[in-house]
């Protein structure tokens, strides 16, 4: 009985924090200035295992990845890191860095991992009640964190990871920011999926300690299962870590020029996936039949799917020669949403899509993605591996 008062009084409180921070955000809220960065466990806490890798080392890649195009893009967003070393971190300390800088958002990078070796994919978590057991399982592996805290029951007031009814009462504080916190989460995963091509395991709400410490909107990021072997080596490779992070990096951009009233009706031209060299695709309007152009003109519709490398959108139409594309060859040029888009590349798969990404980048083109075609028409990419 005592107990039921207690949660009743407790649930009383939180509401009056969910309103008052509710009025606040609408009241002083003008965009996102700061933004903390935290990557997963670290020191002796490693997190989950691959068989060649460990989670805090892949997050903290990520992490500093994501810093870095936060930094270089927007020099006006102060970019916060809950560590940026292998150091260890108590869970509440990580959301009092946050706290501290009174940071507008809270991104909080991890790896995943399944009994089901084959599970892979990535998803993306906000502070919430667990809708499934696999979502509950998910936060008791990050939350087990706590016990590796000599006063963790001191600082969690009795919080048993292992107990689904320690998640009730915990769910309340981050009520105040959910919207944005989905809002966000739901950039990420189309990034991952439309930009990155990875399997979309989708926006999940489970009671991550560490976000329910936390001020702000807030997300937990699960970029993919070490305990998988194909994913464990995109995770633990340089380019796999850089393509989550630039797609990361997007999401957050595309969430602050939305709550800031900018850019609404722009494309996203940021860093992801790309294709290869030598495309022609110079077609204004979509033929209905697959007819071959001449050569020279540089047109023609492909038949299957295609990933070209969009280097470059303009209201104006711009001349198909180099000089205009810093000396880079073979572009070619599509109309969509009343603006011009210039494409390179026609690749048949992403392996070489992405060494085209590199190349590109290279010589200068940072907001270069992949955008794919079926029989010449443009599909998300999603579509275009399932068609594959």
């Amino acid at each position: 009985m005592i107990k039921r008062v207690i949660i009743g009084f407790l649930v009383l409180l939180m509401s009056v924090f969910i309103n008052s921070a509710k009025a606040q955000n609408k009241t002083d809220f003008f965009g996102v200035k700061t933004v903390c960065i935290d990557a997963g466990h670290g020191g002796h806490d490693s997190g989950c295992l691959g068989s060649n890798s460990q989670e805090k080392h892949v997050a903290l890649s990520i992490a500093l990845k994501l810093g870095k195009y936060i930094e270089e893009n927007y020099p006006d967003v102060s970019v916060v890191y809950t560590r940026k070393t292998d150091v260890y971190l108590k869970l509440w300390e990580r959301a009092a860095i946050a706290n501290k800088a009174k940071a507008d958002l809270f991104i909080c990078v991890h790896a995943n991992a399944n009994d089901n070796k084959a599970a892979f994919g990535t998803e993306t978590y906000v502070m919430g009640l667990h809708k499934s057991e696999s979502n509950l399982n998910v936060a008791k592996r990050e939350n087990s964190s706590i016990l590796l805290e000599e006063d963790y029951k001191t600082k969690y007031s009795d919080f048993d990871p292992n107990s689904p009814e320690s998640y009730i009462v915990l769910t309340m504080r981050q009520n105040a920011f959910l919207d944005q916190s989905l809002s966000f989460a739901s950039k990420v995963q189309w990034q991952f999926t439309e930009r990155v091509g990875r399997k979309n395991r989708g926006v999940k709400q489970a009671g991550f300690l560490v976000l329910h410490q936390t001020n702000m909107p807030s997300v937990l990021i699960e970029t993919g299962f070490l305990t998988n072997k194909a994913e464990e080596k995109f995770l633990a490779s340089d380019l796999g870590q850089d393509y989550l992070a630039s797609a990361v990096f997007r999401a957050f951009k595309s969430y602050k020029n939305e709550l800031e009233g900018k850019k609404k009706n722009e494309p996203e031209n940021v860093k992801d996936i790309v294709v290869e060299k030598k495309t022609e695709t110079n077609g204004v309007k979509k033929q209905a039949s697959p007819k071959k152009k001449k050569k020279n003109k540089g047109e023609e519709i492909e038949k299957g799917v295609v990933f070209k490398v969009q280097i470059a959108t303009s209201s104006k139409k711009l001349e198909l020669k180099p000089e205009n594309f810093k000396g880079v060859e073979g572009v070619t040029i599509y109309e969509a949403g009343g603006l011009f888009r210039y494409t390179v590349g026609k690749e048949k798969n992403m392996t070489a899509a992405n060494r085209l990404q590199v190349q590109l980048r290279a010589k200068g083109f940072q907001d270069a993605f992949v955008v794919a075609f079926s029989d010449g028409k443009r599909v998300a990419i999603s579509k275009a591996l399932q068609l594959q």
